[in-house]
């Protein structure tokens, strides 16, 4: 807290998995943990920085089965560095052992696997006084194209049906689960097949987990048009309905919104490495970044009365599949820290 922003809350937090997101050897190399650390501890705005860091549960980051000498290491790092630790990444995909959620046999014995074991890590770390807020994020690990072929009701219910079991879990560790948002996820690619899956799981222990970025590409209805609010050709110079669009987005996921990250977009899609397509992240200066950071965060840190929700203690910036370049360039977190005082001094409380 300083004279000019006097607001400390919600914290400020940084990702750590836009360095490893959208990498590998068809695209750029990863950016190694230690380095993410630093260029979140670094970065300055007017006296104000990064509070901490949220964390991808998966190599070469931070290892799903790493030992709790390992895990009370890291954290001992991080907290050096004046950064606690926030919400965390669980790797339910194939590929890092986890498995699709659709999936009734080994896909969902996988998927509950690695929610066991992130919110085993979750659990210790918030023991450890090194997390004092945080989420475990999941995605249903199903592509759109799959839950599309065949009964898509019945693949839906089956994902519910992960998820419940998912919460059970999670509740033995006192995590909340947030399902994350985005064109890319089976179950998960539109606004409204967001919100009928949330109501399918109905536990009080999962929400949502908005992200600027990919929820404004839930207006436009990339991978759903049959859940389009907006033309795909639609003039972005027509704020009032782009607005309106995206409130209506907004209004029907904040209610069980219990993560967020701030961003923005272009209103295009983008994927590297072996990421699908998704909601292409813009630096916080994009000159074609479509969102008004500020005014559209409040459409999600604001009820319809205007007042806050303070439904989490945290945000969080997205910057997934930036170039290495500008990853590795302190005006970027400098830049996002910026945008990240603003929201908070505009939608923020004093503790």
């Amino acid at each position: 807290m300083n004279g000019s922003h006097p607001n400390d809350y919600p914290k400020l937090h940084n990702a750590a998995w836009p360095g490893v997101v959208g990498k590998g050897p068809d695209s750029e190399p990863p950016i190694d943990l230690d380095t993410m650390v630093e260029m979140t501890a670094n970065a300055e705005f007017e006296g104000v920085r990064f509070d901490g860091i949220d964390l991808f549960l998966c190599d070469p980051h931070v290892s799903i089965d790493i030992d709790d000498d390992g895990l009370k290491a890291l954290a001992d790092k991080i907290q050096s560095r004046g950064l606690n630790i926030g919400s965390l990444v669980a790797p339910v995909w194939p590929p890092a052992g986890g498995g699709s959620a659709m999936d009734p046999g080994e896909g969902r014995a996988g998927f509950l696997r690695a929610v066991e074991k992130a919110c085993r890590i979750g659990q210790k770390l918030t023991d450890w006084g090194v997390r004092p807020s945080g989420v475990v994020r999941i995605d249903s690990a199903t592509g759109v194209s799959e839950w599309a072929e065949g009964d898509q009701e019945e693949h839906t219910q089956a994902i519910a049906q992960t998820f419940r079991e998912a919460c059970l879990i999670a509740a033995e560790f006192g995590e909340q689960l947030a399902a994350e948002g985005e064109i890319c996820w089976g179950a998960m690619h539109s606004w409204r097949k967001m919100v009928r899956l949330l109501e399918l799981v109905d536990k009080p222990n999962l929400g949502f987990q908005a992200d600027m970025a990919h929820t404004l590409l839930y207006t436009l209805g990339y991978n759903a048009p049959e859940d389009a609010l907006l033309p795909a050709d639609f003039d972005f110079q027509d704020q009032a309905a782009l607005d309106a669009a995206y409130r209506q987005v907004a209004d029907a996921l904040r209610p069980w919104t219990i993560d967020f990250h701030v961003a923005q977009n272009d209103a295009t899609v983008f994927g590297s490495g072996s990421h699908d397509k998704t909601g292409r992240h813009c630096q916080a200066t994009d000159p074609n970044g479509k969102l008004d950071i500020v005014k559209h965060s409040g459409f999600w840190l604001r009820n319809d009365d205007d007042t806050l929700t303070r439904r989490f203690d945290h945000i969080c910036w997205d910057g997934c599949m930036f170039p290495n370049a500008v990853m590795t360039s302190p005006q970027t977190w400098n830049d996002v820290l910026a945008a990240m005082v603003s929201v908070r001094d505009a939608h923020g409380w004093q503790s």
